[in-house]
């Protein structure tokens, strides 16, 4: 007998330039909210498996907050995100100079099950060749999707501690 794989729902958003998914997890909106605002963290449920470290920013983001990561495509890279959307416990997103944004939406279903949306959003890029080039869509529509299922068992493995 064999298992089904823990998978987040990937659905069309209607937009080609705005790629999302979506997954239930058993734990507070409170709880989930807190992993993403802190930038420590973002290491642990990333599905690009892009971020190598978190090199500067606040312990926890806020509006406006700045923080920076050592990443990897290829080549060793930095990058500095502003969080540009920042609603307690409901929604966050950040950008960097490309512009486009990572957005994360929290619908709370019952005191401990939430609905979890992740989007990349490239609707708001100042360069669509280079997302073009990079093949960034399909990448991120497969990115969100491994993003959410790290962050339901990171979040669901660490709801009683």
């Amino acid at each position: 007998m064999s298992e089904n794989p823990l998978r987040a729902e990937i659905f069309d958003t209607g937009n080609p330039k705005i790629k999302s998914a979506r997954i239930v997890i058993h734990t507070s909106a409170e709880r989930i909210f807190d992993l993403l605002a802190n930038p420590r963290k973002h290491q642990d449920f990333d599905g690009t498996k892009t971020i190598q470290s978190n090199l500067t920013g606040p312990v926890r983001l806020a509006l406006g907050s700045k923080f920076g990561m050592q990443m990897k495509l290829g080549v060793n890279y930095k990058i500095l995100n502003t969080v540009v959307i920042f609603e307690e416990n409901r929604r966050i997103a950040w950008r960097h100079f490309g512009r486009w944004r990572w957005i994360y939406d929290l619908r709370p279903i019952t005191a401990n099950q939430t609905e979890v949306t992740e989007t990349f959003d490239g609707t708001t890029s100042i360069s669509q060749l280079w997302l073009k080039f990079r093949k960034a869509y399909p990448w991120t529509q497969m990115a969100v999707a491994k993003s959410l299922v790290k962050l339901k068992v990171l979040a669901e493995n660490g709801a009683n501690s």
